[in-house]
């Protein structure tokens, strides 16, 4: 591991997402997405997925497109990514949202020909900041078995919830595949093994070879429960536009749901009350030899309000070295 100081990280990444071509302000929505997830404590999501962004973008053919919008409500919109990655996308969607459930009290945005979409807590937390609630759900490309198979048929899914509160928010943020393709690919960088019982081979065998899990199919989250959520969110991210089986890395949807909590009841006592939920839930008295109870959102806030005190993130060298040659920096 190299220790990074934050800022030495944040020019890294831009450095690298423009080097393949974004404009200056792209490359900073971008960055400031990696490096939140760095921050959390979510490497896989880091500036190890700024690589596969580059690799992505130099493997294609076609140069993306403008992102459009290309269907609209006073409630809704359907938003035509062009191929631009999903951190663009995602960001253009959710400012769609928030716009609408503003003013009409909800909003529906669906996103399609998109891909790499990140971390929904990162969308949900700047909905929840702007005093919304809200639901967002992702399909993508079959990498993920379903319950009692060993083939492909599901993207990795995430699925997440979050809700705006007078401290911090309660975000529950879950992929309903056993390992993440982020946490595959940064163990194929990195030479390292799955974990017994997330993934198979083309040939339906259980591997800990994250390159054969690659050309194989993940393990789903949850057994049969979270098998019949991930055709759930298959089938939300669908409702997009978004193919039910993109080839490659591609055509991933992304349907968001905002709710202005005011449209029901008084907004600002709501807020009240989660936190209070969130306090009782924490004040559980934890089984015995256990920590804490936790409130999902709790380890993510904790994890990167400590790497904003320490200043610095810790990055595998190899993943540096890397991103340093995509920039030009070797």
């Amino acid at each position: 591991m190299t220790t990074l100081t934050l800022s030495d990280a944040r020019a890294l990444a831009v450095a690298t997402m423009t080097s393949c071509g974004h404009s200056a302000g792209a490359a900073e929505t971008i960055a400031d997405h990696l490096l939140d997830c760095e921050l959390r404590g979510l490497s896989f999501g880091g500036l190890a997925r700024a690589l596969s962004i580059a690799e992505r973008m130099r493997t294609t053919e076609e140069p993306p497109r403008p992102i459009q919008v290309v269907g609209e409500t006073p409630v809704s919109a359907t938003v035509d990514g062009g191929d631009q990655v999903g951190y663009l996308v995602g960001m253009r969607a959710l400012e769609l949202a928030v716009a609408k459930a503003r003013t009409q009290g909800m909003a529906v945005v669906g996103a399609r020909n998109t891909w790499y979409t990140g971390m929904f807590s990162y969308y949900l937390e700047k909905a929840a900041q702007a005093g919304l609630a809200g639901m967002i759900a992702g399909s993508g490309p079959a990498v993920v078995a379903p319950h009692g198979g060993t083939e492909a048929r599901f993207g990795t899914n995430p699925i997440a919830f979050g809700f705006p509160a007078t401290s911090a928010p309660v975000i529950w943020d879950i992929g309903t595949s056993a390992v993440m393709y982020g946490e595959v690919m940064l163990k194929a960088r990195l030479g390292e093994k799955l974990a017994s019982g997330q993934a198979y081979d083309a040939a339906g065998v259980p591997t800990l070879d994250p390159a054969a899990a690659l050309t194989g199919a993940f393990g789903v989250w949850g057994g049969h429960k979270g098998s019949g959520l991930a055709l759930v969110v298959q089938l939300l991210g669908m409702m997009t536009g978004a193919a039910a089986d993109p080839s490659g890395v591609s055509d991933c949807g992304f349907f968001i749901v905002l709710f202005d909590p005011g449209t029901l009841t008084d907004a600002d006592d709501y807020r009240r009350r989660v936190a209070a939920l969130a306090e009782s839930v924490r004040a559980t008295r934890p089984v015995d030899g256990s920590g804490p109870v936790r409130v999902p959102f709790d380890r993510s806030v904790t994890c990167r309000n400590e790497a904003l005190r320490r200043g610095t993130i810790d990055v595998p060298e190899a993943v540096i070295a890397a991103l340093r040659q995509v920039a030009g920096d070797v």
